[in-house]
């Protein structure tokens, strides 16, 4: 089995101190395969450090809403360099999170719309955060329409009518462990209806663990087979099969190299 963990942030801390163990266990699991998101340019920065170490370890860069506030012309033109960097492959996470705030709504939307120029520029994926902030988000990126492709929305937790909105333009949804939560009915029956060839699966982690783990406060890669396990079962799915179907999609979505058999670092 190799699973390819679309979404997650391995520079963070606890993971970053045990980043060895964690991947060995991650492959022992069958998630043989990571998308490491940065969210600021520190971020960013280690995690294409990273990537350089670990096979089959690839890189998001951009700045998350939370922290646009801080965003200055100079980070982000250090960005722009460190997007050019060999194991990067999609701009964000990028996008409004209209529940928290932790930055102006107007420094949110500046900072988003960058990213997107900066994604039409170089021609590479797009992964957009949106929190309480679905129909501004669609207006930003419609604006784009046709000009930045492809789009997921990364752990998807909106309605079905939501899913449908965005596989109308031709994006991803991606989901997270919150598909597995009891009272999640909303992004259930999103997972189990939208076409197969638009889903991905991620962790999130260190956030969101899914169930059966979730009093493991701390998430990580291992633990997203649960998250297939479920999904598959949500639509009465074969696992093997639900399991190459979402790692082609990675595939496809980050135009990953040859991956078909993942290379694993022994000295891990």
């Amino acid at each position: 089995m190799e699973l390819i963990d679309t979404h997650c942030h391995l520079t963070y801390s606890p993971l970053a101190e045990v980043i060895d163990p964690v991947i060995r266990r991650s492959i022992a699991a069958g998630v043989t395969g990571w998308v490491t998101v940065g969210t600021d340019l520190d971020q960013c920065g280690r995690a294409i450090e990273l990537a350089k170490r670990i096979p089959n370890l690839y890189v998001a860069v951009g700045v998350h809403p939370h922290q646009t506030k801080a965003a200055t012309d100079d980070g982000l033109g250090r960005l722009v360099e460190l997007a050019q960097s060999q194991k990067v492959v999609a701009v964000g996470e990028t996008g409004l999170d209209l529940h928290y705030l932790h930055s102006p709504p107007e420094d949110q939307r500046r900072v988003f719309i960058w990213h997107l120029d900066l994604a039409t520029r170089l021609g590479l994926p797009l992964v957009v955060h949106s929190r309480e902030a679905f129909d501004q988000t669609l207006e930003i990126l419609d604006l784009y329409r046709g000009r930045v492709s492809p789009i997921v929305l990364h752990c998807f937790t909106g309605t079905m009518a939501q899913a449908q909105a965005a596989i109308d333009r031709g994006f991803y949804l991606s989901f997270s462990g919150v598909a597995t939560f009891k009272n999640a009915r909303d992004v259930q029956e999103a997972a189990r209806n939208v076409p197969l060839d638009r889903v991905l699966i991620e962790t999130d982690c260190p956030y969101l663990s899914p169930e059966p783990m979730r009093r493991q406060k701390i998430n990580e890669p291992a633990f997203m087979i649960h998250t297939a396990l479920f999904l598959a079962g949500l639509r009465k799915m074969d696992l093997g099969q639900f399991v190459t179907t979402v790692t082609d999609n990675a595939r496809r979505f980050y135009r990953l190299p040859g991956t078909s058999r993942l290379q694993h670092q022994s000295s891990l």
